[in-house]
Formats: C-alpha cells, structure tokens, sequence
C-alpha cells in the first residue's frame, strides 16, 4: 500500500480506483478524496495526485489543472490562534 497523503490517509489504489469511476479532474477527485485538506494543504499530495491522474489518463502533467484553492469563509487574525481566545462572529 502507498499513501499518497499522509495527512488524510489516501492510498494510491484510492486514486486509481476514483480516476477509474470517472473522477477524472483534480476538482472531482479533490471532492471525492478530500485531499489537500489537511495540515500541510496539499504541498506533498496534490502534485503526487496529479501525476498519478496524468498517468492513468495517458496525457502529459502540464494538462492538468491544478485544483482551486479556497481561503477560509471568514478570515481570521492570527493573533486569535496565537493566544487561544474564543472567537465570535460578529453580525
């Protein structure tokens, strides 16, 4: 077994198997498999991911499309991670 993302535990038969039901863009398969998610957002898994989808797809990397990434909903001080206080939206 190879773990393609360690911070989410995806095995590499986990993206073939996806790619094989027709999770064929890195926008599915990042829905289906949930990765890039975790503490290190993607640096390590999503190019391993990309390889494996081009390979498997038969087209060159540079086809690809790099998933979008999407910042938190409400933006956060860093300050308040820092010091542990309790956050409260306001509104």
């Amino acid at each position: 077994m190879k773990i393609v993302c360690r911070c989410e535990d995806i095995t590499y038969e986990d993206v073939v198997e996806a790619i094989r039901k027709g999770y064929t863009d890195m926008e599915s398969l990042k829905r289906k498999l949930n990765f890039g998610m975790g503490p290190c957002r993607g640096r390590i898994c999503i190019p391993l991911i990309m390889r494996i989808l081009a390979k498997e797809l038969g087209k060159k990397i540079e086809e690809i499309e790099y998933p979008s990434e999407r910042p938190p909903l409400t933006p956060l001080p860093i300050g308040i991670f820092a010091a542990g206080e309790d956050f409260e939206e306001e509104g």
